[in-house]
C-alpha cells in the first residue's frame, strides 16, 4: 500500500549470501560494521526477517543476538531497530514507553496520532502476542484524565472510513468545536477528544477549514490557547497528521536535531518506522518547511558509522 519509501526490496536478493557476509563481518576479533549497515539499511524488512532466518539455519545463531554483541550505542540500538518487523517495532517502542518508572508520553502520542486504524490493531494484536498483556490496560494504566481518554479512543482505531464528505455535518462540528473552546469559558475538552478522535481524514480536513471561516482562527491555534501539557501535544499531533503525516513527521525529525544535543531515539524511530512507507514524502516536507534536507540535517548531527547508516535510509539529498 505505500510506495513512498526510501528503502525498497533489493535485486538480486539472496538471504545465504547476506547471512554469510554478516557472519564473516561479525565473526572473530574486531566487527566489519561498514557490511552490517549496508546490508541492513538496503534490503527491506521482508528481506531481513529472511536474513536472520538464513543466519540461524546456517549457523545456529541469532542475528540479533550477534548484532547486540558486537555493536554498541546507537549504531547498534538503529541495526536491532531495523531487525523488528513494523507492528514488532511500534509494539516494542510502545511497550518501553510505560514501562518502569515514568511514562514516555512523546512516544504515545507520536505513534497513536500517525497509525492508520489498520496499522493501530495490528499493533494491538502483536503487543497481545509478544507481551500477553492487552495494550489499553497498559496504557490507561501509566496515564490518567483527557490525555488518556484520547489515547483510549485512538486505540478503538474506529476513525469513520473516508467516504465522502457531509458538508452539514462539517458545519455542525466546526460550530460544535467553536463553543466547546474559544467561546466557552474553560473548555470542553470531551468534544475536541470525539471529533478529532472518531471523523474520518477528509472530514477533519474539511472542518479545519470551515473552523477558520467561523472563528477566525487555525484550530492549532485554540487547541495551543485551551487546552494544555500532555492533552494539548496529543491534539496537536492529531491535527498535524489528519493535514499530513509526512509534513508531521519531517516537524519531529527536524526537532529531534534542532539546537543542543540530538534526541537520537525519536531520530532512529522515524527513520526506521517510516523507511518504507513514505520517507520521500517527508524529505520534500522537510526540505520545504526548513530551507535544509534532512540529508544536510543529519549529516551534521551525527557521526560515524551511526551516520553512515541513517544517510543510507534518507536515500538522498534534496538539496
Amino acid at each position: 500500500q505505500y510506495t513512498r519509501g526510501t528503502v525498497t526490496a533489493f535485486a538480486p536478493f539472496d538471504a545465504r549470501a547476506d547471512a554469510e557476509a554478516l557472519r564473516k563481518a561479525m565473526k572473530g576479533i574486531g566487527t566489519d560494521e561498514e557490511t552490517v549497515l549496508t546490508i541492513l539499511t538496503t534490503r527491506n524488512n521482508a528481506q531481513r526477517q529472511e536474513i536472520a532466518s538464513a543466519f540461524k539455519t546456517l549457523f545456529g545463531r541469532d542475528l540479533v543476538d550477534d548484532l547486540k554483541s558486537e555493536l554498541t550505542g546507537k549504531f547498534e540500538t538503529l541495526m536491532v531497530s531495523l531487525m523488528r518487523p513494523a507492528y514488532v517495532f511500534d509494539a516494542h517502542a510502545l511497550k518501553h514507553a510505560i514501562k518502569g518508572a515514568g511514562t514516555n508520553e512523546k512516544v504515545l502520542t507520536e505513534i497513536l496520532a500517525s497509525r492508520t486504524p489498520a496499522e493501530v490493531q495490528n499493533i494491538k494484536q502483536v503487543y497481545q502476542q509478544e507481551y500477553e498483556a492487552d495494550l489499553e490496560d497498559k496504557i490507561t494504566g501509566e496515564t490518567s484524565g483527557h490525555f488518556q481518554r484520547l489515547l483510549v479512543v485512538l486505540l478503538q482505531a474506529n476513525r469513520d472510513p473516508d467516504v465522502g464528505v457531509d458538508e452539514a455535518l462539517v458545519e455542525q462540528d466546526a460550530q460544535v468545536l467553536f463553543r466547546a473552546g474559544e467561546l466557552k469559558w474553560g473548555t470542553d475538552e470531551e468534544k475536541f477528544i470525539t471529533i478529532l478522535g472518531t471523523r474520518s481524514v477528509s472530514h477533519l480536513r474539511r472542518v479545519f477549514d470551515k473552523y477558520m471561516t467561523i472563528s477566525g482562527f487555525q484550530i492549532e491555534e485554540t487547541i495551543d490557547r485551551e487546552t494544555s501539557g500532555d492533552l494539548e501535544k496529543l491534539l496537536l499531533a492529531v491535527v498535524k497528521c489528519i493535514r499530513s503525516v509526512p509534513a508531521y513527521f519531517a516537524e519531529t525529525l527536524y526537532y529531534s536535531m534542532k539546537g543542543a544535543g540530538t534526541d537520537d531515539d525519536t531520530l532512529i524511530r522515524v527513520m526506521v518506522s517510516r523507511s518504507e512507507v513514505d520517507l520521500l514524502d517527508i524529505r520534500q516536507e522537510f526540505r520545504k518547511n526548513f530551507a535544509k534536507s534532512l540529508y544536510q540535517m543529519i549529516q551534521k548531527d551525527t557521526s560515524g558509522d551511526y551516520r553512515k547508516a541513517l544517510l543510507l535510509l534518507c536515500g538522498g539529498d534534496d538539496d
